[in-house]
C-alpha cells in the first residue's frame, strides 16, 4: 500500500509539472537579419553586468527578427533597470529607424551621445536618421564623426563619399544656375565648395575661373584655369581661357605661351594664327618708340619702310642675303640700322650713289612700290608657281606709260595684289605713303611668303 501510494504521487507530481506554464524564451531570429546596415551599439563590459548584456544582446536579436515592438520594450526595460547603459539607448535609436520613425530616432541618438559624445554607433545611426529627414549636410557631418571615432565603420565611408559627391553635384549644378543668373557672388561660393568636396576635379577650378574672369577679377580667374590645367594638362577650354587673359591683359608673350600649349593639344589653324599675332605684339612691345608709330603715322620715312621690311619679312631677307655688305655713311647710330643693312644686304632697298641711304627720307607710292618689287622677286624664285600671278603685269593706268621707268614695279605690286590703283585708276607715283598703307603692303608680302 504505501508503494502504491508513492508510485501515485510521483505519478500525480509528474502531470502536474507537465500541465505547469514554463517561462517565455527570447525569441532568436531565424535567417538572415532583417537590418545588417545597422550597427551594433556595444560597449565596454563595465557599462553593466554580464546578465543585463546578455539581455541587451536577446534584444538586439528581437530587433533583427523584425520585431520593433518587442525590442522597444526590452531595451527600455534594460534602460530602467540600468539608466546609465547608452548602448540600449542607442539601439532603441535603430529600433525607431526601423518603425521609420526618423525624429524619434534622432532623440534616442541624441541621448545616447549625451553620455558618450564620440559613440561611434550613436553618430553612424544619427546620420541615417537625420539624412532620412532630409537634413543631408547634418547628415554628413554625423557620419564624418562616426568615422573619426572609428575608421573601421567601411559602409560609413561610403555613405559619406556618396554624400559629399551627391553634396558637389547639387553645388555644382546651383552655381552653374548662379552663374548663368549673373549671381556671380553666389556662383564662387558654390564652386568653391564643390571644390572642397572634390579638389582633384579640373573642370570645377576651370568653371569657377570663367566665373570670376565675367566678374573682372582676371587674378582669381588665372590661378583657378592655372590649377585647372594643373589636374588636367589636356583641358583645351582651360588653356584657351589662360590664354585669353594674359591676352586681354596685354601680356602676349605668356599669351603666346598659353596658345602654344593650346596647339599641342588640340592643333588648329586660328590657333596658331594667335601664336604668331601675340609674338608679332610681343616683339613690337620691344622696338624703338619710331617703329610703333608707323602705323599712326601720316608719312614714312625710309628708316621705317625698312624696319617694317626687316621685322615682317626677317627670314626671307636672311636668306636672300647678298655676300657684298652695303656701304652706308649714314645709318650708323641710326635707330633702324640692323634693318636698314639687312634690307640693303638683300638689295630690297638701295642706297643712293653717294653711299647715304637717307633715314629721314620721305616714302613715296613709287619707292614702295619698287621696293615692293623686289620683295616679290625674292618670293619668286622660292616660289616659282606663285610667282606666276606677277611673272609678266599688264594694268594700265592713267598716270604711268607701260614705257615709264617705275611702271613694271607698279605693275607687278598691283597684280601681286600688295598694292592697289587710286581713283581714276591712277597709281600717283609721288604721292607720300601713310603708315598704315605700308603696313598694310609689307602685310601682305609676308602672307605670300609664308603661302
Amino acid at each position: 500500500m504505501p508503494h502504491r501510494f508513492l508510485l501515485l504521487s510521483v505519478v500525480l507530481l509528474l502531470a502536474a509539472g507537465a500541465c505547469a506554464k514554463k517561462p517565455a524564451a527570447t525569441p532568436v531570429p531565424a535567417g538572415a537579419p532583417k537590418f545588417p546596415d545597422f550597427i551594433f551599439p556595444a560597449g565596454e563590459p563595465s557599462l553593466a553586468s554580464p546578465t543585463i548584456w546578455n539581455e541587451y544582446r536577446e534584444a538586439w536579436s528581437v530587433l533583427q527578427s523584425g520585431d520593433t515592438k518587442a525590442a522597444d520594450r526590452q531595451f527600455s526595460a534594460i534602460l530602467k533597470v540600468t539608466p546609465g547603459f547608452y548602448p540600449a539607448e542607442a539601439a532603441l535609436g535603430y529600433a525607431a529607424l526601423a518603425r521609420k520613425d526618423a525624429q524619434a530616432a534622432v532623440t534616442h541618438f541624441d541621448k545616447a551621445l549625451a553620455a558618450s559624445s564620440a559613440y561611434a554607433p550613436a553618430l553612424a545611426g544619427r546620420g541615417e536618421a537625420l539624412l532620412a529627414i532630409g537634413r543631408a549636410d547634418a547628415a554628413l557631418e554625423s557620419f564624418e564623426a562616426a568615422l573619426s571615432a572609428d575608421p573601421t565603420l567601411a559602409a560609413v565611408r561610403s555613405r559619406v563619399d556618396v554624400l559629399k559627391f551627391r553634396g558637389a553635384q547639387q553645388n555644382i549644378e546651383n552655381a552653374r544656375k548662379a552663374a548663368e543668373a549673373g549671381h556671380t557672388d553666389d556662383a564662387r561660393r558654390r564652386y568653391l565648395a564643390a571644390i572642397a568636396a572634390s579638389p582633384q576635379s579640373a573642370f570645377l577650378y576651370r568653371e569657377l575661373a570663367v566665373v570670376e574672369q565675367k566678374s573682372g577679377d582676371t587674378a582669381s580667374a588665372l590661378t583657378h584655369a592655372n590649377q585647372a590645367v594643373g589636374l588636367d594638362p589636356a583641358d583645351t577650354r582651360a588653356l584657351l581661357l589662360i590664354a585669353e587673359i594674359h591676352e586681354a591683359s596685354h601680356d602676349w608673350t605668356k599669351a603666346a605661351d598659353a596658345y602654344t600649349a593650346l596647339n599641342a593639344v588640340e592643333p588648329s589653324d586660328t590657333t596658331s594664327a594667335k601664336i604668331d599675332a601675340m609674338r608679332e605684339k610681343a616683339a613690337f612691345e620691344t622696338m624703338p618708340p619710331e617703329y610703333r608709330a608707323i602705323e599712326q603715322s601720316p608719312t614714312v620715312t625710309r628708316a621705317q619702310l625698312a624696319a617694317l621690311l626687316g621685322v615682317r619679312l626677317e627670314d626671307l631677307l636672311r636668306r636672300a642675303r647678298a655676300t657684298n655688305a652695303a656701304v652706308m655713311t649714314d645709318v650708323r647710330g641710326n635707330w633702324a640700322a640692323p634693318w636698314i643693312l639687312s634690307v640693303a644686304r638683300a638689295g630690297v632697298m638701295e642706297a643712293y650713289p653717294n653711299h647715304t641711304f637717307q633715314p629721314n627720307g620721305s616714302v613715296r607710292r613709287g619707292d614702295l612700290a619698287a621696293a615692293v618689287s623686289r620683295v616679290l622677286t625674292l618670293i619668286g624664285t622660292e616660289k616659282p608657281r606663285l610667282a606666276a600671278r606677277w611673272r609678266d603685269p599688264r594694268p594700265r593706268f592713267a598716270d604711268v606709260a607701260p614705257n615709264h621707268l617705275s611702271y613694271p614695279a607698279a605693275a607687278r605690286s598691283v597684280s601681286a595684289g600688295i598694292m592697289s590703283p587710286l581713283e581714276g585708276e591712277t597709281f600717283q607715283l609721288s604721292r607720300p605713303i601713310t603708315g598704315a598703307e605700308a603696313a598694310d603692303a609689307v602685310a601682305r608680302l609676308a602672307a605670300l611668303a609664308r603661302r
